[in-house]
């Protein structure tokens, strides 16, 4: 009967309101100590001071559809250069009345990204989608064929050669990385010698140097009238930059590898191809999906580094926007715009490996 009234009496005491719900989480997060509240005090003054006068600057004062002289009579934000400018910050220098054909294939781009997310969707016939995709891509950016106008890579420019560069490089250099990383722990002496000097004199230059190389001194030793396209030069430097990097993230996934592993699959007699494709590399690729992502995500914004070599990305369309005399000194508003589409396309990255690691259940 006594354990009876205690046990009653327990449910009958709550913990003070104080120490629970919304109070209990403020006063042990921001006002636990003297130091811990007078940070939070100095946190709270200098967002009141910041925030409400950046609201006013960005969204009340501002103007979104009018002229640059107009915009200078305002003393908000001026985001008309960006909304009377937007085909050629997104499409550069393509043909203007061309314009739906790189934009058909961005959403196309999109489309294809959006269901291969689904680890259900990996299968054979996405390969092929992605085969079809790209070609269509291809044919919509270049044209020449069923009655579209041929349209020169040097006209081509921001969002879709940016997207171009990064997917495609991205996507070539992450096996590179892989064959690249199995070369340096390779027992063959002229492999594992080939692997780890290219790692090492690629991760030892920065990738500007790469991009002189391609479009400076590659072409020095072409025969003369011989010619590639600066788009593909910037391409495979991208790539081979890229792959560099990949292969010691990678190698790093292989050494976590245990040597039980390897002695469990030779006693299950398979060879080194299957040993890799079906015990080894599923669990270091697993391990290493964080920072790959973080030089993926890199390299992404990387691809901005094209424009010393005179390739319009997305980066410079903006820039080259600011430049006109009509909408200087608006430049804050046009960086802020790019920097808001850098940032959704890598947070889009980083949340969708967070989510593939739950997926596979990485670390556990």
């Amino acid at each position: 009967m006594q354990d009876i009234d205690q046990h009653n009496l327990a449910d009958e005491i709550k913990p003070p309101v104080s120490q629970v719900g919304a109070l209990g989480w403020i006063r042990t997060n921001l006002f636990k100590g003297w130091l811990n509240s007078c940070l939070t005090i100095i946190t709270v003054y200098l967002l009141w001071k910041i925030i409400p006068p950046a609201f006013r600057w960005a969204f009340v004062d501002s103007l979104w559809f009018s002229t640059g002289a107009q915009c200078q009579q305002t003393s908000g934000a001026c985001w008309s250069v960006v909304t009377a400018n937007i085909r050629f910050i997104t499409f550069g220098f393509f043909p203007y009345e061309q314009q739906w054909r790189p934009f058909v294939a961005m959403i196309l781009l999109v489309c294809l990204l959006f269901y291969s997310q689904n680890r259900n969707h990996w299968k054979k016939s996405l390969a092929y989608a992605w085969g079809l995709g790209l070609s269509l891509m291809g044919l919509l950016m270049k044209g020449g064929l069923f009655g579209l106008t041929s349209v020169e890579s040097s006209q081509w420019g921001g969002m879709p050669l940016t997207l171009l560069l990064s997917i495609f490089g991205l996507t070539a250099a992450y096996p590179l990385g892989v064959v690249l990383a199995l070369g340096r722990k390779s027992r063959m002496p002229v492999v594992k010698t080939f692997s780890v000097l290219y790692i090492e004199l690629i991760r030892g230059v920065p990738l500007i140097s790469l991009l002189f190389m391609s479009s400076v001194v590659f072409p020095l030793f072409f025969p003369e009238g011989f010619h590639i396209n600066a788009i593909i030069r910037a391409q495979v430097a991208i790539i081979l930059f890229t792959a560099a990097y990949i292969a010691e993230v990678v190698r790093g996934g292989l050494q976590a590898i245990a040597r039980g592993q390897y002695e469990a699959a030779e006693s299950l007699g398979l060879n080194y191809y299957l040993t890799m494709r079906l015990i080894i590399l599923p669990q270091a690729l697993k391990i290493v999906i964080p920072p790959s992502v973080s030089i993926l995500i890199s390299a992404f914004k990387d691809t901005s580094l094209v424009v010393i070599i005179a390739l319009f990305d997305f980066l410079k369309t903006t820039k080259t926007v600011i430049s006109d005399p009509q909408w200087m000194g608006f430049s804050a508003e046009a960086y802020i715009f790019a920097a808001l589409i850098y940032f959704l396309c890598c947070f889009f990255m980083s949340n969708y490996s967070r989510r593939l690691e739950r997926e596979l259940e990485t670390g556990l």
